[in-house]
C-alpha cells in the first residue's frame, strides 16, 4: 500500500486528505495550523512536524497552499520537501501556482530524482468533500500512473494534459471560465432585478437552454437564500486571476474580459468581501447598480 502524505489542511486540503485515509492509505500530514492535524490525527492520520519530515516518510507527498511562494517555500525552502525526499519520491502539488514555477519545482526536483506534478483541482469545497473533484495534470505519465489509485479517491475525473507546468495552464484557463461565469451571473440577476422581473424566474427560465453551466445550476439557490459563505473564498478567485494575467503578459496573450472581471474581484477585496464566496461578486454590481437581488 503507498503511503501519501499531504501538506496543507485548509477548506480543501482537509477533506481532499481526509477521503484519501477513507481510501485506506496510511496518511501523514503536515499544516502551518495544528487543528485540522489534531482532527485528521484523531481519524487515523499521523502527523509530522516539517514538509522536509512528511517526505522521508512517504511514498507520494500532495501540497495543497495558497499561492505560489508558499508552495516554492515548502518545496524549496529550509526544512522543506526537497530536504527530506527519498528517491523515487512523486510529488503532487494541487495548488494553483504559475504554471513557470511548477516547471522550475520540478527541474528542481528532478535532480534528486523526485518526479513532479501539477495537479491543481476544481469543484470546490463540494467536490473536495465529495471526492468528486476534476484533477488536470501537468508531468510524468508514469508517475501519474502510479499515483492514479491516490488521485481516484480524492475525485471523479482525472486528466493528464501534457508536461510540467500543462496542468497549471488548463486550471488557469478554467479559472478564466470560472470568473467570466460569475460576473456574468451576477450581471443577470442584478439585470432582472432591477428591470422588474424576479430573478428566480428567470434563471428557471434560463437555465435548461444555451445558458445552462454548473454556476447557473448551483450558486443561484444560495444566493437567494443570502448565503455568500465560501466554497471558494473570492480573494482566492482574485489571486488566480492574477496568476493569468502574469501568464498571459508572459506569452503576449489577449485576456481583455479576464482584466475587466479581475477589476471586479479587486472592487470585492477592496470592500472587504474578500473572505466570502467568489459568487459574492454580484455585491459589486449590486452596488454600482443601487439595488439588491433579496
Amino acid at each position: 500500500m503507498l503511503k501519501v502524505g499531504y501538506i496543507g489542511l485548509g477548506l480543501m486540503g482537509k477533506s481532499i486528505a481526509r477521503n484519501i485515509l477513507k481510501a485506506g492509505f496510511p496518511l501523514v500530514v503536515h499544516n502551518r495550523s495544528r487543528a485540522s492535524v489534531d482532527e485528521l490525527v484523531d481519524e487515523g492520520a499521523i502527523a509530522a512536524n516539517s514538509p522536509k519530515e512528511v517526505a522521508s516518510q512517504v511514498d507520494i507527498l500532495f501540497t495543497n497552499l495558497p499561492d505560489t511562494p508558499d508552495v516554492e517555500k515548502v518545496v524549496l525552502g529550509e526544512s522543506g520537501i526537497i530536504e527530506g525526499a527519498q528517491d523515487g519520491l512523486i510529488y503532487i502539488d494541487n495548488s494553483t501556482i504559475k504554471p513557470a514555477s511548477a516547471r522550475r519545482i520540478a527541474e528542481k526536483l528532478s535532480e534528486k530524482n523526485v518526479f513532479a506534478l501539477d495537479a491543481p483541482v476544481s469543484g470546490g469545497d463540494i467536490g473536495a468533500r465529495n471526492g468528486t473533484l476534476t484533477i488536470m495534470v501537468g508531468g510524468d505519465a508514469s508517475a501519474l500512473e502510479k499515483a492514479m489509485p491516490v488521485l481516484m479517491a480524492m475525485g471523479k475525473t482525472v486528466t493528464h494534459v501534457g508536461d510540467s507546468g500543462a496542468g497549471q495552464v488548463a486550471k488557469a484557463a478554467n479559472q478564466i471560465m470560472v470568473a467570466a461565469q460569475m460576473v456574468a451571473m451576477g450581471e443577470l440577476l442584478v439585470f432582472s432585478k432591477k428591470a422588474g422581473v424576479d430573478p428566480r424566474k428567470v434563471v428557471d427560465a434560463i437555465k435548461g437552454g444555451a445558458a445552462q453551466c454548473w454556476t447557473l445550476d448551483v450558486k443561484p439557490p444560495r444566493l437567494f437564500e443570502g448565503n455568500r459563505n465560501p466554497g471558494f473564498k473570492a480573494h482566492m478567485q482574485l489571486k488566480d486571476l492574477r496568476i493569468i494575467l502574469d501568464t498571459a503578459n508572459e506569452y503576449d496573450i489577449p485576456i481583455s474580459s479576464t482584466i475587466e472581471n479581475t477589476k471586479l474581484f479587486q472592487q470585492m477585496i477592496d470592500l472587504g468581501m474578500g473572505e466570502l464566496d467568489n459568487s459574492a461578486v454580484v455585491g459589486v454590481i449590486e452596488k454600482q447598480a443601487g439595488i439588491k437581488i433579496v
